[in-house]
Order: structure tokens, then C-alpha cells, then sequence
């Protein structure tokens, strides 16, 4: 059983929260989608911290679906910790988008450093791949939610 100190630090990047939103026909968007929902749970409950940034504040704000966007703060709600866009994550971001990442992923990447998350979560096949070749330079674990949350759900049993 986790103790307080023991919960898990979770990032979810933009993508995972306009996943909710897409067309739940594709077996592999409904997988994540009940995953992200599971994952949220857990954030109301306590049982695991939402880690959260201004990029991804800045990113959701720019959603154009006005319904998606207000749904989504309304979710932001259950955040435990917002990581500011400082000078270090700048720095971080920089050396990142180096390595190839795409500016905002690399944000998103030094924000969930920053804010010394246990994983980073995205459903963005191009950051996955990225991440995994560039493995040795994260101090972060990035993942997709639903491997993820099999995995931490296998784990309790």
C-alpha cells in the first residue's frame, strides 16, 4: 500500500486530455481514453498527484472547441502542482528541442523534470519515439497511458 509520501507523480501532457475528446471508434483511442479517465480518478481520489505546467495551461487555453476547453479546466481542477516556466526549464527545453524533441514536447518534458514527476504521459506516437531513443537524456519516464496504467493496475493486484 502507497503512504502519502510514497504516491505516484503523474504528468499528463495535452494530448492525453484532448484524448476524451477524439473519435472513440478506434479500439487503441477507447484503450487510452478509459485509461486517462482511470488515471483522473486516482488524481480525485488523492491516490496519485497530478503534476501539471504553464505549457500545459498555455496549450489548453488555445483549444479552439470552447466546450473541450472549459471541460478540460474544469479537469485542471484536480491538479496538485503546477510547474512555471522559469529560466531552468527554458534552458531545459532548449537542450531537449537539441535532441530533437518539438518545442512544446520539450516543455513539457523539463516541466515534468522540474516538478520531479515519476512519468510523463502522452498519447503522441512521434514524443513516445523520441523518448525512447533518447532515453539516457530524460530524467523523466514517458509513456503512453495505457501501457502505463495496465501496468500500475497489474502492479495492486
Amino acid at each position: 500500500m502507497e503512504t502519502y509520501f510514497q504516491r505516484k507523480k503523474i504528468y499528463l501532457d495535452t494530448c492525453c486530455l484532448i484524448r476524451t475528446f477524439d473519435d472513440q471508434t478506434q479500439v487503441r483511442i477507447q484503450h487510452e481514453t478509459e485509461s486517462i479517465v482511470g488515471i483522473i480518478s486516482h488524481f480525485q481520489t488523492g491516490h496519485w498527484l497530478w503534476i501539471s505546467s504553464g505549457i500545459l495551461t498555455f496549450e489548453v487555453n488555445q483549444t479552439f472547441d470552447s466546450t473541450q476547453r472549459d471541460d478540460i479546466n474544469d479537469i485542471l481542477n484536480y491538479v496538485h502542482q503546477t510547474v512555471r516556466i522559469g529560466t531552468a526549464e527554458k534552458a531545459r527545453g532548449k537542450t531537449l528541442e537539441a535532441l530533437g524533441f518539438k518545442a512544446a514536447d520539450a516543455l513539457h518534458i523539463a516541466c515534468a523534470e522540474s516538478g520531479r514527476a515519476d512519468v510523463l504521459l502522452t498519447t503522441d506516437d512521434r514524443m513516445l519515439r523520441q523518448s525512447k531513443r533518447r532515453l539516457a537524456q530524460l530524467h523523466v519516464r514517458v509513456e503512453n497511458p495505457h501501457i502505463w496504467f495496465q501496468e500500475m493496475t497489474e502492479s495492486d493486484k
